[in-house]
């Protein structure tokens, strides 16, 4: 055909398009190491996928940061690693590394690693404490290592904790998931749910019945899969909407369909996952969703609340309330202050996003704990804008008394970055509490612009359209909380695009199924 159309043109072979891809590929790598190199904060998610048969592990590796060049929010995949079992906190603690010393990402700029809750992921970025060393030194006597069988030696090593300075945060969007799953416990909503598979199941087999519902009303039914409690709710909403239809079929076919009292419940468990359908979609978005966490935990507390006061249905209104209370225990690191695993980094977050904090600054919570979140959230930012630690800045206390006399005569200093480099003929003191006091400063004029109305449509507009002068500490670090994401959902959505590749039909295709992920995932960013 080439030969007819023009035979100057010659069709490239398999070795002239393995090169071409091979180099697009080291061109776009190096590409996003230079934006990467620019980045100021980086957020990592992690999550691993098992083949059926157990014959391949894969690990997925990305990094979510405000990307300076484009101004906006980007979420690439870094790397795509095979992984032998047994997967152990160690081994993913050796691929994390390996990955970030090969993309030049060094820990300090890590915000957060993103994981699932597997036991291994959580031991991998646990921070061991040092009494907890010690007792484990203790353990590891002779006798006691001599004594331990293969089995326990195997335990211990999936699930040893790593000391990775790094700060893990769960994915939200997994969690949530585990509160609803209780839904599958409660016997009586586990019966209404079984006979309405058994509808969808009769449909499903009938081309007859699937045609009819299909003239009526354009739609079929749908099967769910019951440890995935969103297609669950597919199903029920799908039910409810051809519902009419359904009881005329079910009842001309002669099948046993759903009574009027499981119909009414069927609406009211719709009722009740409607808004975690709802936020889960919000929340599983590649970027920008971190802020978006602390406000949606709390309107799902208060949606148990109300559901379990307005429901008629008592097994309902009893599955509401432990909802809620598991829904309180599993995110007590994001909503409790005082609980041992609180991190600050949602509502920090939350905090930076004017159309979010205006919100939670004028509701009223049951819980009464907003105040003291922001207050956290307050505290973060100033300690993350800090450039010095601590034990620096109690140093030579009388120098600093000297300083303080004279901050009067170079406060414009802490406003203006064209006299920045003024401050270099100060003490280290001086110019700690300057920027102590300039990031205070800087919050201060943030909350009197909250009182005013937000016409801008997210966080990062607001943040863009303001000046560097004035906020020249807390706007960098808001538009880099406000590109994390609240979930690993793109490191899993991976193995959504590379599944056929890694079937035992193609095992070829593992030499390049790294660089054709990363293709795949970062076109077009």
């Amino acid at each position: 055909m080439m030969e007819i159309v023009d035979r100057r043109l010659t069709v490239p072979k398999k070795t002239k398009m393995s090169n071409l891809i091979e180099t697009q590929y080291e061109h776009e790598r190096q590409r996003f190491k230079e934006r990467l190199a620019a980045a100021r904060r980086v957020s990592i998610g992690l999550d691993m996928w098992t083949k059926k048969g157990l014959t391949a592990s894969f690990l997925a590796i990305s990094a979510c940061y405000f990307c300076v060049e484009q101004s906006k929010p980007v979420h690439i995949l870094l790397a795509l690693e095979q992984v032998a079992h047994p997967h152990t906190a160690l081994s993913i603690k050796a691929y994390v590394d390996k990955c970030m010393q090969e993309w030049a990402i060094p820990k300090e700029r890590i915000l957060t690693v993103i994981t699932d809750n597997g036991s291994n992921m959580v031991a991998a970025f646990k921070h061991t404490t040092a009494e907890e060393t010690s007792s484990d030194s203790e353990d590891d006597s002779p006798g006691s290592t001599m004594e331990s069988d293969s089995e326990s030696v195997t335990e211990d090593q999936r699930y040893h904790h790593v000391d990775m300075e790094m700060d893990r945060t769960p994915c939200v969007v997994h969690t949530i998931q585990l509160v609803v799953h209780m839904l599958q416990k409660e016997t009586s909503v586990k019966r209404v749910l079984n006979k309405a598979r058994s509808v969808v199941k009769l449909f499903r087999k009938s081309s007859v019945a699937t045609q009819r519902v299909l003239d009526q009303c354009g739609l079929i039914v749908v099967n769910d899969c019951p440890t995935r409690w969103s297609s669950t709710f597919s199903m029920v909403t799908r039910l409810l909407t051809v519902k009419d239809a359904v009881c005329q079929i079910a009842s001309d076919m002669g099948w046993d369909g759903l009574l009027t009292s499981e119909w009414q419940k069927l609406s009211s468990i719709q009722d009740l996952l409607l808004p975690f359908a709802e936020h889960t979609k919000t929340l599983q978005s590649d970027t920008s969703s971190m802020s978006l966490v602390v406000p949606a935990l709390f309107d799902l507390l208060s949606h148990l609340t109300d559901f379990a006061e307005s429901t008629r249905y008592r097994d309902l209104a009893t599955l509401a309330e432990k909802m809620r209370a598991n829904l309180n225990q599993r995110f007590a690191c994001f909503l409790d202050s005082a609980d041992e695993k609180f991190s600050p980094l949602a509502a920090a977050a939350c905090f930076v996003n004017p159309t979010v904090c205006e919100i939670l600054v004028n509701v009223d919570v049951a819980d009464g704990n907003i105040p003291e979140l922001l207050k956290q959230a307050e505290d973060y930012v100033v300690k993350c804008t800090f450039p010095h630690t601590r034990q620096e800045v109690d140093q030579s206390e009388e120098d600093a008394e000297e300083e303080v006399i004279e901050e009067p005569e170079a406060a414009p200093s802490s406003k203006q970055p064209v006299f920045r480099f003024l401050s270099k003929c100060r003490t280290t003191r001086l110019k700690q509490k300057t920027s102590t006091t300039s990031i205070r400063q800087q919050i201060i004029k943030y909350k009197e612009e909250l009182s005013h109305p937000i016409t801008e449509d997210t966080g990062t507009d607001f943040w863009l359209e303001k000046s560097d002068s004035f906020y020249h500490s807390l706007k960098p670090l808001a538009l880099d909380l406000l590109a994390m994401p609240a979930s690993q959902a793109f490191a899993e959505r991976v193995f959504s695009i590379t599944g056929d590749l890694t079937r035992g039909r193609r095992n070829r295709g593992r030499v390049t199924l790294e660089r054709s992920a990363f293709l795949k995932m970062n076109r077009e960013k």
